[in-house]
């Protein structure tokens, strides 16, 4: 069965304290999945920095789990792995490379 093509990733409002969730696109790479925000402002990557907690969606798989915004100056070769990934599966690689780690299945 093919990797599908978008994660549905769950943040909490900074300033709501509402659940929202986004449709995105993503690579995995170990036991992590990345996403990439073409603007640092994005509400959800503000949402993020705000409150690590999220949850996200891939196929029928739902996780528990942290993000964290990757810092290019101290992991550029995590952040250039993630950003050929995402190339290489969608022809776009560019920008805040947003790292998600599950804690377990919910």
């Amino acid at each position: 069965m093919p990797e599908p093509q978008y994660l549905y990733l769950t943040t909490i409002g900074r300033v709501s304290g509402q659940r929202h969730e986004i449709e995105i696109w993503f690579s995995r790479w170990g036991d992590c999945y990345y996403v990439i925000a073409e603007y640092e402002t994005s509400n959800w990557v503000r949402n993020v920095i705000a409150n690590s907690q999220v949850q996200f969606r891939v196929g029928k798989s739902v996780f528990d789990g942290r993000a964290r915004v990757l810092d290019p100056s101290a992991e550029p070769e995590l952040v250039a792995e993630v950003q050929q990934l995402s190339r290489e599966k969608y022809g776009w690689g560019e920008g805040l490379v947003v790292e998600l780690c599950t804690n377990a299945p919910a």
